[in-house]
């Protein structure tokens, strides 16, 4: 008996997708790598999260409360989203996989950017959808009414704004224009929003108020990356009612551990240390495009979120040649060959704190300027 003979035929043919963030994979001390290829708070979770973690070790014994009713109050209580239009997940790229369970059925196309998160087309290959891509502009733009011409006949379409791994923003104005139309087509569409948080609050262009106005619009956050939960997977999705209510329905029981619960609770009333936050990646986002900028054969892609897309083709490295070197220095970064629509000669690197970012710049130049 051959298993694979036995699996679905879509599902054998499915590959796992690339991450950063593989520091389970060095064979050297994980506490001793500084990681700029995940992008996660620098500053870790807040000390009011650790504190709700510690005090909520009685609840080990105890299943989860599979509705996740506090975690919603505190969600809705933050972000003015009624907890009827709230779903948690395991991490949002749970919810994402739920998403295309649900909405996605048998060969429905759904439209993809390219380049994007690599999770929307594992989860609509394993939904088994058929995929439509739109590469991005040369500046790596989204173009909205390319968009919008390729979402004609497509059942949903994906967006990462700020997208990853570029950091840019997509105007307001231009996601509007996306979703109206949308909406006329039957076309759900799902945003993700997992990096709104870093971006510069004067550019953001969140839908989240805009969730009542669009019965087809769904929206996931995470506490994974601004808020630091990375290790306990939680996120959640916003959408209007009905929605939640089905997807409800096929979502797992008991899904989200108690202790992430309860630190997610606990991080959304710590306003000083998301200001603090705030703050930090603001400035280092400044000092790093500065300092990367100037080093030799770097294109740097100007970002609205906490990471950097570039381009070091005229380094005469390759990507996967640069990482290898600079683990040497006890640094990892993210080779972004595997993002389709990119090759060989794109890195991606996280802003950390200032005294990292300047190891990190000094690590580099030593690389690029002396092999």
């Amino acid at each position: 008996m051959k298993i694979e003979n036995l699996a679905k035929e879509h599902i054998r043919n499915l590959k796992p997708c690339i991450h950063g963030g593989e520091v389970w994979q060095l064979e050297f001390s994980k506490k001793n790598i500084l990681d700029f290829s995940a992008n996660v708070n620098p500053l870790g979770p807040s000390p009011k999260a650790i504190n709700a973690i510690i005090e909520s070790f009685w609840k080990i014994p105890f299943y989860p409360d599979s509705n996740n009713k506090s975690v919603k109050e505190a969600i809705s209580k933050s972000i003015g989203i009624s907890p009827e239009n709230l779903i948690i997940g395991n991490g949002s790229t749970e919810i994402i996989y739920l998403f295309s369970e649900v909405f996605v059925k048998e060969d429905e196309r759904v439209l993809i950017p390219a380049p994007t998160f690599g999770e929307y087309e594992m989860a609509v290959l394993k939904a088994n959808g058929k995929i439509e891509y739109l590469y991005l502009t040369h500046d790596f733009k989204i173009d909205a009414n390319e968009f919008i011409k390729k979402m004609e006949d497509v059942k949903v379409a994906f967006l990462c704004n700020p997208n990853n791994p570029t950091g840019l923003l997509v105007p307001f104005d231009d996601l509007i224009k996306i979703v109206d139309k949308a909406e006329k087509n039957n076309t759900l569409i799902f945003v993700d929003e997992d990096f709104m948080d870093f971006a510069p609050k004067e550019k953001c262009s969140s839908l989240i108020r805009e969730i009542d106005y669009y019965q087809n619009l769904f929206i996931i956050k995470s506490f994974t990356k601004f808020f630091g939960l990375t290790g306990l997977r939680i996120g959640y999705g916003i959408g209007n009612k009905e929605a939640i209510e089905i997807m409800s329905r096929v979502k797992i029981p008991w899904n989200v551990n108690c202790l992430a619960e309860a630190a997610a609770i606990a991080t959304l009333t710590d306003s000083e240390f998301s200001d603090k936050t705030y703050r930090l990646i603001g400035e280092e986002r400044e000092f790093l495009m500065n300092e990367l900028s100037q080093i030799k054969g770097f294109y740097v892609i100007p970002s609205d979120a906490n990471f950097f897309l570039i381009n070091i083709k005229k380094t005469g490295l390759k990507a996967k040649e640069l990482k290898s070197k600079l683990l040497k220095f006890g640094i990892l970064i993210r080779d972004c060959d595997s993002f389709k629509g990119l090759d060989e000669y794109y890195i991606r690197v996280a802003i950390r704190t200032r005294k990292e970012n300047e190891y990190l710049i000094e690590a580099l130049k030593k690389v690029i300027n002396y092999g």
